[in-house]
């Protein structure tokens, strides 16, 4: 028995690893580096497009609490990530090269996974997991969609990256909100005046112009765009202090130039693990690259800034998941066909790498004859996939990890971060037990 995963992106990688840790063999498809999406350049397995986070790392946080399961399930993508990691304050960040690297070999070394690089125009016959991602080519989707119908658009986008040589040193100051962990973020403050400046540049700045057929994606006043992926001039045009109180928040962060809390702060963090490159924290854009380079000069320390990326956005497709899978992300009406990944609806690296764990596991246990698995509601993994596949849900968004969608504690605990390591814990231990009896 050979399995097919389309897509060797986090979702595939995972999924196939988790196959073939059971003993099966797999085709894992990739198209790259024949034929390469809009947004990917790198010819590696599990590229990071949009920024080299994986989010916060403390298991009282969603996104850690998600890790942790992750690394218990035995996940490819934590493997790799502890050996390509670079400093982020609490959060877990890599060098994006390294980490590509990482998987790839892992994958390329293992003999029951036989990559196979060409572009897939038609859904393989056969156990299959579609995990092609948010760039899903349109040969391909054009067959997923005979399959499934109903399909879905937005658009993501990604952020700056500028060298760290040409940063204003005299400017810029090493600090973590609050003091918390490492001082790992470079902060660049601004002034009321300065602020202003910048808003109103951004404000006013041309945006890249749509393609005829992304134009029908769009509503008339913005993007449709998700909201943990919202463009800078986007959200700028919110109103003036939108930013003020989203990524440039100045709020735990002192100016030692001033000793004061400074009017607006942009973070930039280590975009590799020499510290050499650093990413505009919050800074997705679609604007022109030329309008990039004028406006970003505005913000304190970026004056004379060199770009060695510039931002862009992408169209991100997905799947009516509570429609049509089921919590193992199996289609309801097709027992061999399966989805990972952001095509299923789970926003971010993270949650799309643990959706093609439980694809790939839920898969591996069908074919080894074993019980299927449903993971408690309590994991953050498991609510994940039970948003996905909750039949009730009308107007289905992409859903990150997030404390609100597990079930509440039995006990009312109101400190906050209590509340959030009790929940994470009561889903861990869950999980823990869940696991033996595998």
């Amino acid at each position: 028995m050979r399995v097919n995963v389309v897509g060797a992106g986090l979702a595939g990688c995972e999924a196939a690893w988790q196959l073939a840790n059971a003993g099966i063999e797999v085709n894992l498809y990739e198209m790259k580096p024949k034929k390469y999406s809009p947004a990917h350049k790198y010819q590696g397995f599990a590229e990071l497009v949009c920024s080299n986070s994986l989010k916060a790392d403390r298991i009282d946080s969603a996104a850690g609490m998600l890790k942790q399961e992750m690394r218990i399930l035995g996940s490819l993508t934590m493997e790799c990530a502890e050996l390509s990691k670079v400093s982020a304050g609490g959060a877990l960040a890599v060098d994006r090269t390294k980490f590509s690297d990482a998987v790839t070999e892992r994958i390329r070394s293992n003999g029951l996974i036989n990559v196979i690089a060409e572009e897939v125009t038609e859904i393989p016959d056969g156990y299959t997991i579609i995990a092609t991602g948010p760039l899903t080519s349109e040969p391909l989707a054009e067959s997923i969609k005979s399959v499934c119908g109903e399909y879905l658009y937005f658009h993501d986008a990604a952020a700056p990256i500028v060298t760290f040589d040409s940063l204003d040193k005299e400017k810029v100051f090493f600090a973590s909100r609050y003091g918390k962990g490492e001082a790992d973020y470079i902060n660049c403050p601004m002034d009321k005046d300065e602020y202003e400046r910048f808003y109103n540049a951004l404000t006013e700045a041309e945006s890249v112009p749509l393609h005829d057929f992304d134009k029908e994606h769009f509503s008339k006043d913005g993007f449709k765009v998700y909201e943990g992926c919202m463009p800078i001039e986007v959200l700028a045009k919110r109103g003036a202090d939108t930013m003020r109180f989203g990524p440039l928040k100045p709020v735990g962060l002192v100016d030692p130039r001033t000793d004061k809390r400074p009017y607006a702060v942009v973070q930039l963090r280590a975009e590799n693990s020499k510290g050499t490159m650093y990413n505009l924290v919050g800074f997705q854009t679609n604007l022109k690259f030329g309008e990039q380079k004028r406006v970003f000069s505005l913000i304190t320390g970026l004056e004379n800034a060199e770009f060695v990326r510039y931002g862009v956005m992408h169209r991100n497709t997905f799947i009516n998941s509570p429609k049509l899978l089921d919590e193992r992300f199996c289609m309801r009406d097709n027992e061999k066909l399966y989805f990972a990944g952001q095509i299923t609806g789970v926003e971010g690296y993270i949650e799309s790498a643990a959706s093609g764990i439980f694809a790939g596991l839920s898969l591996a246990r069908k074919l080894g004859g074993k019980e299927p698995v449903t993971l408690p509601a309590t994991t953050m993994l498991g609510a994940l996939a039970g948003y996905v596949s909750d039949k009730t849900v009308e107007k289905f968004q992409p859903m990150g990890c997030n404390m609100g969608i597990l079930p509440e504690l039995p006990q009312r605990i109101r400190d906050k971060k209590q509340k959030y390591m009790a929940l994470a814990e009561r889903g861990l231990s869950e999980l823990t037990e869940l696991v033996k009896t595998f």
